[in-house]
């Protein structure tokens, strides 16, 4: 039944855009692997990661903590071209990824798990799996998430927008655009490097309780200003 979802998946993968985010493709997708929440994010300017698509809510909130904190299992795959495995948030050592594992104890998210998408030492982003159920996957989940990864690869990579750089990705990363104006906004404000400017908005942030994306809306909108902060 397995075989017959992930061939279904792969089907439908050949006739859409990847970058197009069409919910027969990401719902068959999310079929294939038996979970209840799937996101593919690509590396944007080689710096960030960017959510692409994403199927519920659950999965968008965990994404966007991840973004926000800067760290977590999808970034350690980035980093690492490896997957990450985390059956049990609840089993997660406080240590390994601070703050955020307090954080997902108040999603629905109990267990993800990052696999690459990754062709040797080029590294493109990540596809990430969440289940609201502690538990490791079992061998055929890992082999048809591991045959999805490489398919999306193949197909980004066929794109003829390989570099997957922000500008090249603009058109579908609109969600994002808002993070990249407020960092700019922030390092004239301050004078400090861009990199500096996203680091001040994710730790305003976490520190009040909001998203990055909220916090921009705002600084962009001159709303909020972080000479203070």
């Amino acid at each position: 039944m397995t075989g017959n979802r992930l061939g279904k998946a792969l089907r439908l993968l050949q006739l859409h855009d990847p970058f197009d985010e069409v919910p027969e493709v990401t719902v068959a997708c999310t079929d294939a692997l038996e979970m209840e929440g799937l996101a593919v994010s690509l590396i944007s300017g080689g710096v960030d990661i960017e959510l692409l698509w994403c199927t519920d809510e659950t999965t968008r909130q965990f994404e966007d903590l991840q973004f926000t904190l800067g760290q977590g299992p999808g970034p350690d795959t980035v980093r690492t071209g490896r997957m990450e495995s985390v059956p049990d948030w609840a089993q997660v050592h406080p240590g390994r990824w601070p703050g955020l594992t307090t954080e997902v104890m108040g999603l629905k998210a109990r267990a993800v798990f990052c696999f690459p998408l990754a062709i040797g030492a080029v590294h493109l982003g990540v596809l990430t799996a969440v289940r609201r159920t502690p538990g490791p996957l079992t061998g055929r989940q890992v082999y048809n998430a591991s045959i999805l990864a490489a398919a999306l690869t193949a197909q980004y990579l066929n794109s003829g927008e390989a570099q997957l750089t922000y500008l090249a990705l603009g058109r579908v990363l609109l969600r994002r655009r808002l993070i990249h104006q407020a960092s700019g906004v922030v390092s004239a404000q301050l004078d400090i490097p861009a990199p500096q400017a996203l680091l001040r908005l994710r730790t305003f942030a976490y520190s009040s309780g909001r998203s990055v994306t909220d916090v921009c809306q705002d600084v962009v909108d001159h709303r909020l200003s972080l000479d203070g902060a």
